[in-house]
């Protein structure tokens, strides 16, 4: 269905007015698009939103949540799983180093540990504690109001994004490839599953060391769960996938590859030094075996570009949707503005295109990502300025749909609860997680 079927289908005067003007704009960089209309000023100082729009603050950092812990600081990535009796679950990463025991939940001198099963932690030595991990809370999108929230992974480290999964749990992605030494008794650098309980609490942290240690950055499970898709937040960094050896069940084992193009042996997609991927190509894709995947040395990328595998610009966010997975590059392109890519696992190999490369007008360094229920992107900003939140159109225009003008603040998490009708993001420097309600289309 077409922009103007889905607004008749639907038949409200609100989604008419969000969409009116929604023709194509020519600029000289990025095709633009109108989107929702303007955005208005927030008397809250907090964040901008169209005409129709309002948000709720439902979590903040340095909270008491109910297992009496703190709620860490730096929230990033997170996914919305439906809950009972029409909840929503959210499960969120918290981006902090051993380092930063101000952040943690833990206390800043570490006085809560107690209230933690420290035998759940993934680290947890005499020296430090790994102070990232996830957070798990429980949102009734009818009264507003926060029921629960708990740690639900502990002893992990710069757990930056990852991805909902088809079984019901958030797999978690370490952005760290830190080995174990001074304040830590671990290594590090991998992906955990969590599953998205009501009534959970804090797992026993079990790295699924199938999925290889490098700099963890998104994953995306297709839908038979055979399949995992991954990002490495690198400036020369690959795109993998995981061949799981049971589906559903990554601990079970799995063959790691990364993306090749054979028209491109060894390519670059950065875009750096001149364009040798337009926007709009279609490209075939092959994927290359390999080995020795714990890397120690952290020199996977290196061996798998060596061995044939394409080049990305740090690659973070990644979502699945429409039978396709979407990822942005945050310094890709050659304003090192960002890119996002569109994977169509169609055929042999399946075929990769560059669906967007920012000039900085429209869109700068992409990170995080969602498939919204109308089928555009929502793509968060990542800048030491003022950051935003940008739709992204099948067809690859670009229009803005949120702007915090008030906190140097990259966005993260972006994601829709299962009804379509809250839209969740953080904004990571203020500690800020917000519910955004409106007139969405296709809810």
């Amino acid at each position: 269905m077409d922009r103007r079927g889905l607004i008749k289908g639907i038949g409200g005067a609100a989604v008419a007015s969000a969409f009116a003007g929604w023709q194509r704009v020519h600029a000289d960089g990025p095709v633009a698009a109108e989107g929702f209309g303007p955005l208005r000023p927030d008397p809250g100082g907090i964040f901008d939103l169209p005409e129709g729009f309002g948000y709720r603050i439902i979590a903040r950092d340095g909270e008491t949540m109910a297992d009496g812990l703190l709620r860490p600081a730096r929230p990033d990535g997170m996914a919305a799983f439906p809950g009972p009796d029409g909840r929503v679950v959210l499960v969120c990463n918290h981006e902090n180093s051993p380092e930063d025991t101000g952040n943690g939940a833990f206390g800043s001198e570490l006085e809560r540990l107690q209230k933690a099963h420290r035998d759940r932690l993934f680290d947890a030595g005499d020296a430090g504690i790994g102070q990232g991990g996830t957070t798990t809370l429980v949102y009734d999108p009818g009264s507003g109001l926060v029921e629960r929230q708990f740690l639900s992974l502990g002893g992990t480290e710069r757990n930056c994004a990852g991805g909902p999964t088809p079984w019901g749990s958030w797999l978690s992605c370490e952005e760290s490839v830190a080995r174990a030494g001074a304040l830590r008794t671990r290594d590090h650098g991998w992906v955990f599953d969590v599953p998205a309980q009501v009534d959970g609490g804090l797992i026993e942290a079990q790295p699924l060391t199938a999925l290889g240690r490098f700099n963890h950055e998104a994953a995306a499970v297709s839908a038979d769960r055979a399949v995992i898709y991954m990002t490495e937040d690198r400036g020369d960094g690959l795109f993998y996938r995981a061949l799981l050896a049971e589906p559903g069940n990554p601990a079970a084992g799995a063959r790691l590859q990364a993306l090749a193009l054979p028209e491109l042996p060894r390519a670059d997609t950065r875009n750096w030094n001149g364009s040798r991927l337009p926007v709009g190509a279609t490209r075939r894709v092959a994927w290359i075996d390999l080995e020795r995947t714990d890397a120690p040395e952290d020199d996977l990328r290196i061996r798998g570009h060596a061995a044939g595998a394409a080049l990305f610009a740090r690659g973070e966010g990644l979502w699945a949707g429409d039978g396709a997975f979407y990822f942005a590059c945050t310094s890709g392109g050659p304003a090192e503005m960002g890119q996002v890519f569109r994977y169509t696992p169609e055929g042999e190999g399946g075929q990769l295109e560059l669906m967007v490369e920012s000039d900085g007008r429209l869109l700068r360094n992409a990170d995080n990502l969602t498939v919204a229920p109308w089928g555009d992107l929502l793509v968060c900003e990542d800048t030491d300025d003022h950051c935003g939140l940008i739709g992204v159109t099948p067809d690859g225009a670009l229009y803005p749909f949120a702007r915090n003008l008030y906190t140097p603040s990259e966005l993260a998490g972006a994601c829709f609860a299962p009804d379509g009708r809250t839209l969740f993001v953080n904004i990571q420097k203020r500690g800020l997680t917000l519910a955004i309600t409106g007139p969405f289309p296709g809810a």
